[in-house]
């Protein structure tokens, strides 16, 4: 079945009647917006900037603006297109740890006041091109629940970040705040509450500095529904709050930096099956989008990756199943997207496979490969 979280409006029927030709990628821009408002309900106080990374079509951007979020660029490029649609730069926070100095000056001359960083060398270059700038520290936490873990390409721990946040000060920049990640789709409370009192403990230190910090940014990490097993994000909020009364005192912005809670469960991806194989014992379905036209994730997850799945065919859902390997339509060896996946026995070439919980990554991932085209983007919902 698809994603009950767009059931509502992208449903089966509906699917079956977009006069768009796969492969597409549906998103109903009315659950982005619900998403955000959950978002706010759960975790009051904090200021959500969307990742924008995770899917930065302009129709999101703008249902999210218009919604109240904020936004968390890593890149110049990023920034440009905020621009195009009215957000002011001075309002978004660069979170990328290292940052080519170029894009730190353009930044800085926009508008942009805030960086993130996790070293000295990063430090010298925001005090270069971004004299008195605001920076915030990236503590390395553990990110060992998530389903894609940062690993320790970023971050810093708790001593070095003392040392850093002083250096900051010392090179005339503002010591602003504290970040981390506990990594994408994160699969429990207690992640968020390790992270806030590590970061609780460097508001304590700094303090004996007379340094008292203005942000604590709970980063990204929020899960989507796609299977079983999530935390809620009442569930999260819930663990926010007690951590955040237990801190030192509480800095003046809190903020957080969600990405797939807010898109994945919006959108639907539409694939025609190409090919359908029995190889030895095992069925195979070949379709049009494959890991290097959108569904990149379920390579990069050593589990697997569950999409909610349904099919085009009516009579299917009546049918019993079979465990199908999903294999892009690209002639790489790699291109295989999911093993083991039950749909029903029926399938066969013309037939079109939904992949529900789809917005997050799948665009910003999707290339033309081989020469196979992406998803097109269709939207729904919203004011456009």
């Amino acid at each position: 079945m698809i994603s009950s979280a767009v059931a509502s409006v992208l449903s089966a029927d509906m699917l079956r009647v977009i006069d768009v030709p796969t492969p597409y990628l549906v998103t109903d821009l009315d659950t982005v917006a619900d998403r955000y408002a959950a978002f706010t309900t759960a975790l009051p106080g904090v200021r959500a900037h969307y990742a924008m990374k995770c899917n930065s079509s302009p129709e999101i951007l703008r249902t999210l603006a218009d919604a109240g979020a904020g936004f968390e660029i890593s890149s110049i490029a990023e920034l440009r297109m905020l621009q195009a649609q009215g957000v002011d730069p001075a309002g978004v926070l660069y979170s990328h740890p290292v940052k080519a100095p170029g894009m730190i000056a353009a930044a800085a001359g926009a508008g942009l006041f805030r960086f993130a960083f996790d070293s000295p060398g990063e430090l010298a270059k925001i005090a270069e091109n971004a004299p008195g700038a605001a920076c915030y520290v990236r503590l390395r936490v553990d990110d060992s629940t998530s389903v894609f873990p940062a690993g320790n390409k970023f971050g810093t721990d708790l001593d070095e970040a003392y040392d850093l946040m002083l250096l900051a000060r010392r090179m005339g920049l503002r010591p602003y705040g504290v970040t981390f990640h506990v990594g994408s789709q994160c699969q429990s409370t207690g992640a968020w509450r390790s992270a806030i009192r590590q970061a609780g403990a460097l508001l304590e230190r700094l303090l004996d500095e007379g340094i008292e910090l203005t942000m604590l940014d709970l980063g990204g990490g929020f899960p989507a529904r796609y299977g079983a097993g999530e935390p809620s994000i009442e569930q999260l909020g819930e663990v926010v709050e007690q951590e955040i009364a237990l801190l030192p005192y509480r800095p003046a912005l809190l903020t957080a930096e969600p990405g797939r809670f807010l898109v994945a469960e919006a959108s639907v991806l539409a694939a025609k099956v190409i090919g359908r194989e029995l190889r030895g014992t095992e069925h195979w379905l070949y379709v049009e989008v494959g890991a290097y036209h959108g569904l990149m994730e379920p390579m990069q997850s050593p589990g697997g990756w569950d999409y909610p799945m349904s099919s085009s065919v009516a009579e299917h859902a009546e049918q019993p199943t079979l465990p199908f390997t999903i294999a892009g339509p690209s002639g790489h060896a790699t291109d295989v997207v999911g093993y083991a996946i039950p749909l029903p026995a029926g399938l066969t070439v013309g037939d079109v496979l939904y992949f529900g919980s789809a917005g997050a990554y799948t665009l910003a991932y999707a290339s033309n490969f081989n020469g196979f085209a992406p998803p097109t983007p269709v939207f729904v919902g919203g004011v456009r």
